[in-house]
């Protein structure tokens, strides 16, 4: 239980947090609440359920930013609630491009889809792998799914069946294994609705907690789809611009 006179010490700051229930009339609204700071995100969402309001509902496990499942948009920039420090005026919303369940608590099904869509699972890899190996896939193999890139791409306003960073930097952490015998059916599988897709801005890149770079993991796959004779169908469309002016 939060100590009252401890909070009575800290300094307190004001959080605005979209909230949303299908009761609410309407069913999302902002609102403000008053918290200790000092403390992580999590820490404030967990005071404003006991101290302020107990119909706030957010997720969480790990504590310790390892799961992701306490990922939401803070002023509109995807965080770890357990790991972000909130600043006076922050204001919380549910991650985007998601159905919203309740408050900050977002349905992962529509990702976890494109994520087998893309193939991005093992199919065929002989056992072992060298510590040279290992190194090329490590970082995308720390992926920990908590769908800040998703919610950062703006491919999604557009064309919500794009397969998104979210599935194609894992596809390329096994197209890049060594061990892997059919990269082919990898690449096969996020030539349409995906690699060709993104507009490389880069916002998946700047929000992934674990530091992965998915935007490069792009580059490299629309390289391997290359090599297995697929082009870019949007290069079609830029060369008949060119040529008409």
């Amino acid at each position: 239980m939060i100590n009252e006179d401890f909070l009575e010490r800290k300094e307190l700051m004001k959080l605005k947090i979209r909230r949303y229930h299908p009761r609410f009339e309407p069913p999302s609204i902002d609102m403000e609440y008053e918290v200790t700071g000092g403390g992580t995100l999590l820490e404030a969402l967990e005071e404003i359920k006991q101290k302020r309001d107990r119909t706030l509902s957010f997720a969480s496990m790990c504590r310790s930013g390892v799961c992701g499942s306490c990922a939401v948009r803070v002023n509109g920039k995807e965080e770890l609630a357990c790991t972000y420090r909130p600043q006076d005026g922050d204001y919380i919303e549910p991650l985007g491009f998601v159905q919203v369940l309740r408050d900050l608590v977002v349905d992962l099904k529509e990702p976890l889809d494109k994520l087998r869509k893309a193939e991005a699972f093992p199919l065929s890899m002989h056992p072992g792998m060298s510590e040279e190996d290992a190194k090329q896939i490590e970082r995308q193999s720390d992926c920990i799914l908590c769908a800040s890139c998703y919610s950062s791409c703006p491919v999604y306003e557009t064309k919500p069946e794009f397969l998104g960073p979210f599935a194609l930097t894992r596809a390329y952490r096994y197209v890049a294994d060594n061990r892997e015998e059919n990269k082919k059916a990898h690449i096969d599988a996020i030539v349409v609705d995906g690699i060709w897709d993104c507009t490389l801005c880069g916002n998946c890149t700047a929000v992934c907690p674990q530091g992965i770079d998915p935007k490069n993991d792009i580059v490299l796959l629309q390289s391997w789809a290359a090599k297995y004779g697929h082009t870019n169908p949007n290069l079609g469309s830029f060369g008949s611009f060119g040529l008409e002016f």
